[in-house]
């Protein structure tokens, strides 16, 4: 049994998100495309291929015209134009057309990158995302963002490319790591306390069944979190005002990140952003006090960070003005007026976000008091 959620572009139907618990329906989900008479090239990366390539490769041999699988190294590192240009050369000497199709079988990087090859390859051709990873069924999968890091600048190169298809099998969340999956609840947090208290609430209330990854908690989970992102996707697609908000902790997170030279996962530093922005928030007196140290210790039972040590704040403040959140020179940032409610504010000083920065940096002066 699956359900459905559709997502809308100018107020009509773009796709369909199909949440299930297995693979079963994926033939007849792609059966709607005309299966039969493409080419399909299953986009995985290293870890993806291993779990769940044949899996999936087996499900559509015989039922389409030719399945390829395609995978690369897994991580951040291969998120480049080099490893789509190998995508690139792997189409054209399999002969792929137009009316060909990409899968994208894996996590968030996986996704970006099958995207935006769809998106460039001959001017576009269809791809559909099969997210494997918590990151990826409850953020990026949704919404057509596609893109590669530029010399280690965040998604600098990309593409707003919907996928014809979202199919999401729940029960692969099972197959990752610890690290893994708590680091995609980073992004399932973000929804809940930019646009939704109720789910804010509702996380708190069944941490050990997340922790003990319940399948009925985690499919419900999933889904509250993509109709967050529906909502805000719907209303501003191209991120010309209000999806900006979905970039709540990214600001600061992304600096680290690269800081840190993608050591750290994307959702253990977004974590990090997100705490260095309540902090702000409580500074403005939108949050109160015990608001932000709420939102802050959140983190902790999820094994994310709330501080970092061996950074230095000024060079995480210059990488921060590296990144394409820039607006006219001025850094765009996502605050909380309240939880459940985030607001854009342009007028973020630099020793604001200093102050901030110092707030998460748990130095080793720190350490010996």
């Amino acid at each position: 049994m699956a359900t459905r959620m559709t997502i809308n572009y100018e107020k009509k139907p773009c796709y369909d998100i199909v949440y299930t618990r297995d693979f079963d329906l994926l033939l007849d989900e792609l059966q709607a495309f005309d299966a039969a008479n493409r080419r399909i090239a299953i986009i995985a990366d290293s870890n993806t291929e291993k779990l769940f390539g044949e899996t999936v490769l087996h499900i559509l041999e015989g039922n389409c015209k030719k399945v390829i699988l395609y995978s690369f190294p897994a991580g951040e590192s291969s998120k480049t134009l080099d490893t789509v240009r190998e995508i690139y050369k792997t189409l054209i000497e399999e002969k792929f057309d137009r009316k060909d199709l990409l899968l994208a079988l894996g996590g968030g990087v996986v996704g970006d990158i099958t995207g935006f090859a769809a998106a460039t390859y001959l001017r576009g051709i269809d791809f559909i995302q099969i997210p494997t990873t918590l990151i990826a069924q409850s953020d990026s999968s949704i919404g057509g963002k596609t893109g590669v890091d530029f010399d280690g600048y965040k998604n600098m190169v990309g593409a707003f490319y919907m996928p014809k298809l979202v199919y999401m099998n729940i029960s692969v969340l099972k197959e990752l790591d610890e690290r893994q999956f708590y680091a995609g609840f980073a992004e399932v947090m973000k929804h809940g306390l930019i646009k939704d208290a109720g789910f804010y609430e509702w996380l708190l209330e069944n941490m050990y069944e997340i922790h003990d990854r319940n399948p009925e908690i985690l499919e419900e989970m999933v889904i509250r979190s993509c109709t967050v992102k529906k909502l805000v996707v719907e209303k501003d697609p191209t991120e010309k005002g209000d999806r900006a908000l979905l970039n709540f902790g990214h600001t600061i997170g992304h600096a680290i990140e690269k800081y840190m030279n993608f050591e750290m996962l994307h959702g253990e530093c977004i974590a990090l952003g997100m705490v260095a922005a309540a902090y702000i928030s409580w500074k403005h007196n939108w949050l109160s006090m015990d608001e932000y140290y709420e939102v802050r210790d959140m983190f902790v039972p999820f094994n994310l960070p709330i501080s970092i040590d061996n950074i230095e704040p000024d060079k995480i403040l210059t990488l921060m003005k590296s990144d394409k959140k820039m607006e006219a020179g001025q850094i765009k940032f996502v605050l909380l007026k309240k939880v459940g409610k985030a607001v854009i504010d342009k007028t973020i000083t630099d020793e604001e976000i200093l102050d901030a920065i110092r707030e998460i940096y748990f130095s080793d002066e720190d350490a010996k008091e």
